[in-house]
């Protein structure tokens, strides 16, 4: 095999109109990012439901005399990742492809600097709960569970994880319980971009009065440093793909000790 490898980055898809643009500007800036330090060359984006191309396509569309990283622009690890990708990545082995599979973007301790940032400022009364989609796989909870405990340590104050869907405990039961105990919930906003789940979690905290509850902007909006994409987020994808490279990569002695120096 020749040259740079191939990086496929890998959303979820969105019907939202402001979504799909966040998350392409989100794969321009670690495009650019990738081939200016010289780290891969074609770089795709590609979805696992609603939008195209999906991950067989795009596997099909970059190059096959090198490797394909494959990088789930999800932020925990369910079933579009054990099954989608998986299954995406066993059929072109099977071909003869070297198609590599990295990690979520979380849990990050730098997801959790990136979340603090969007959080206005805090009173004494206020309830912190991170907002996750939520997963049917237990796994993916989990990790929004260990993305909590990372956002708890980052604010050096409780932090409670609700979820909009799957396994795990209902976000709209803490909203009622902070509520109850005459407490303001604020919501750290665990997803990526506007859309479906973020409709949802933003109708929990409408009422028009101050105590009724503060959502976060998604990760991908201007925080404090006015950039959509903020770029902790690019470092954490370009460390993904480095560390795809190197999952194969056996060098020689030599090699290896200037690597290690």
């Amino acid at each position: 095999m020749t040259g740079l490898p191939s990086v496929g980055l890998i959303s979820h898809g969105t019907s939202s109109p402001t979504g799909q643009v966040l998350i392409e500007v989100l794969a321009a800036e670690i495009a650019t990012d990738l081939r200016i330090r010289g780290i891969a060359d074609e770089v795709m984006l590609g979805h696992v439901d609603v939008q195209k191309p999906d991950v067989d396509e795009v596997i099909a569309r970059l190059p096959a005399d090198r490797p394909v990283i494959l990088v789930p622009l999800l932020l925990s690890p369910g079933y579009h990742v054990h099954v989608d990708l998986a299954e995406a990545a066993r059929r072109a082995g099977e071909s003869g492809r070297d198609v590599r599979r990295t990690p979520t973007l979380g849990p990050d301790p730098r997801l959790a600097e990136i979340l603090a940032d969007r959080l206005p400022p805090l009173r004494d009364n206020d309830e912190v709960i991170l907002a996750a989609a939520g997963s049917s796989d237990e796994r993916a909870n989990e990790s929004c569970r260990e993305m909590g405990r990372l956002l708890a340590a980052e604010l050096e104050r409780p932090v409670e994880v609700g979820f909009l869907a799957g396994g795990g405990v209902a976000l709209n039961d803490l909203v009622a319980e902070s509520r109850d105990r005459a407490a303001r919930p604020v919501l750290a906003n665990y997803l990526l971009a506007p859309g479906f789940f973020d409709d949802l979690a933003r109708k929990l905290v409408d009422g028009g009065s101050d105590s009724s509850g503060v959502l976060s902007p998604p990760l991908l909006t201007n925080g404090s440093s006015g950039a959509a994409v903020p770029p902790r987020l690019v470092d954490i994808v370009r460390d993904r793909v480095s560390g795809g490279i190197r999952e194969r990569v056996q060098p020689h002695a030599y090699v290896a000790d200037m690597l290690n120096a």
